[in-house]
């Protein structure tokens, strides 16, 4: 089992921080340091390799599916996912504007591939800018139950002035269900009585994306 105590010191991912800054590492190095080492049989660099796959398939890797890679426990798993999610919410909120529904795109790609259908809900400020980015509820393959108490509770707390939906189907289509219009109604009147504008609900695939508001749906 290599660690990482085991490699040159110029080789090694954190002592590379260190020495020439985060930026100066590669993503397989970047997960090296995050994980710290290997198992007996695997070298880290090697895990960090299965990861990095994972994350090219999936954006934000799933718990499960980094469990499912040899040399990733429950610990190293959680390790990962937690460092994602961090890093998914400090993207310096209130620097992004939303102008149009293809500036939502870049913040919600990650879940774009997903097995499963998320809900995400996108806070803005009045100047447009972003300054909440938050996954609601995940569901099943076809279907996310929502209800507005769970939406607008952060949206609440962030002081948004107006938001955007975004969910993802699972299935590449990018027609809007019947389940989908009439969810994006009831939340569009929820926010009316508290006074917060839904600016759009957006349906992402992997290959594209498609605004309801342009399509006349609020």
């Amino acid at each position: 089992m290599k660690r990482m105590r085991d490699m040159a010191d110029p080789d090694r991912p954190r002592e590379k921080i260190a020495t020439r800054g985060v930026g100066a590492l590669t993503d397989r190095e970047l997960i090296a340091a995050i994980i710290g080492r290997g198992v007996p049989g695997r070298d880290v660099l090697e895990i960090a390799r299965d990861i990095e796959g994972v994350i090219a398939d999936s954006g934000a890797p799933p718990y499960a599916a980094l469990t499912e890679i040899q040399g990733v426990g429950s610990a190293k798993a959680c390790q990962i996912a937690a460092a994602f999610e961090l890093a998914r919410r400090h993207y310096e909120p209130g620097e992004v504007r939303i102008a149009a529904p293809a500036d939502v795109v870049p913040l919600v790609r990650h879940i774009a591939d997903r097995k499963q259908e998320y809900f995400v809900c996108i806070s803005l400020n009045g100047a447009g800018e972003v300054i909440g980015n938050r996954e609601v509820t995940k569901g099943l393959i076809n279907y996310s139950p929502v209800h507005p108490r769970e939406v607008f509770a952060d949206v609440i707390t962030d002081r948004a002035t107006s938001v955007i939906f975004v969910h993802n189907h699972p299935s590449g289509s990018l027609e809007p269900s019947r389940e989908d219009i009439a969810m994006t109604r009831q939340l569009v009147s929820a926010a009316e009585i508290l006074g917060i504008r839904v600016l759009d609900h957006i349906i992402i695939t992997r290959r594209a994306h498609l605004s309801m508001r342009e399509r006349g749906l609020l």
